[in-house]
């Protein structure tokens, strides 16, 4: 097991090392080959009134004069020991480890700012995680059982609607019956933070939760079905109910479980995009996570915050995907020998 952890654990850390040199190759070098040049890299960063001296002054103290794996080495070395700017302002910027990169449109660095948005997007996230782990689920499993039936036409009928349907628009439905038509809910752009009041923060947090587990709830009921429908049908199955279990036993304790092997692997990437920024849904309500937080760089061109945001988020996606590697290798033993 611990050797399985370890391959697992060196794979992940190769994975983010991979990803971060394509991100910054994209970023740094892909304007190259298009024909940019380090002073027209440097211009976003000193101003529409800089000089050329200005400039290339800017272009030299950020390093982008220097052969691309340089500047990759100092951006990859900035996160452990900090990095310091110059020829951006009257004085070198400093950058703190871990260093993720710098704004210098809002002047100051991008890890703190991505960390304070957060909890924000953890909030989403994991609220949204429980209700359609619950209803999907549920959903599947009745379906299954009750194959052909009008609950299970019903079901997936409304699974199928709710793949079919893009976030921004259901989201934008919502708002318009429940907050601005019913009053029901929270209108959007309203959130409390959980340790000012609990009670609050679930309220204004209702209807994204809903919106969101709409979407993810229909393709986990299809699966799951899918999977129950499949185990269903085994010989080990018939064995238990001709010994005399409790069909509640054979369904929960033998069907189920067999049918939850893949709906662990993709919950578990599922709420690692999500913490890396659930984008539509943080823009769609205006909530201030980092979803949002990266469509607002996009908007105002601070490519230091997108590229922060980019890694950060690909880092969790990194870690639900060994969550997810070493919870299959608890579940089934024979998962280690891979």
């Amino acid at each position: 097991m611990v050797a399985y952890i370890i391959r697992r654990l060196f794979g992940a850390v190769l994975t983010l090392v991979v990803v971060s040199m394509i991100t910054f190759g994209i970023f740094y070098l892909v304007p190259r080959w298009a024909g940019g040049t380090a002073e027209s890299l440097a211009s976003r960063y000193v101003g529409r009134t800089a000089n050329a001296q200005q400039v290339a002054d800017a272009a030299h103290g950020l390093g982008l004069d220097k052969p691309f794996f340089v500047q990759y080495w100092d951006w990859l070395q900035a996160i452990f020991v900090g990095r310091d700017f110059t020829g951006v302002g009257p004085a070198p910027v400093h950058c703190p480890a871990p260093c993720l990169g710098y704004s210098f449109i809002g002047r100051n660095p991008v890890l703190p700012d991505i960390l304070d948005r957060l909890p924000v997007t953890a909030s989403l996230a994991f609220g949204a995680a429980i209700i359609w782990l619950i209803f999907g689920v549920s959903t599947g499993v009745l379906s299954a059982l009750k194959r052909g039936s009008i609950f299970d036409r019903a079901a997936m009928g409304v699974a199928l609607g709710g793949v079919s349907l893009p976030i921004f628009w259901t989201g934008l439905v919502s708002l318009v019956i429940f907050s601005y038509g019913l009053h029901w809910t929270k209108p959007g752009g309203a959130y409390t933070p959980i340790e000012v009041n609990p009670g609050e923060w679930a309220y204004s947090l209702l209807l994204p939760w809903i919106t969101l587990a709409l979407l993810f709830s229909a393709a986990y009921a299809r699966l799951t079905r899918a999977g129950m429908l499949e185990t269903m049908g085994e010989d080990y199955i018939r064995t238990a109910r001709a010994k005399g279990l409790r069909e509640r036993t054979v369904v929960t304790k033998h069907g189920l479980r067999a049918a939850l092997t893949p709906i662990a692997t993709i919950f578990g990437l599922d709420v690692g995009l999500l913490l890396g920024g659930a984008v539509l849904t943080e823009s769609t309500f205006s909530l201030p996570g980092i979803g949002k937080y990266a469509i607002d760089a996009i908007n105002t061109n601070d490519m230091p915050k997108v590229m922060g945001f980019v890694i950060f988020s690909a880092g969790f996606v990194v870690i639900a995907n060994l969550i997810v590697d070493v919870v299959y290798a608890v579940i089934d033993p024979r998962v280690r020998l891979a």
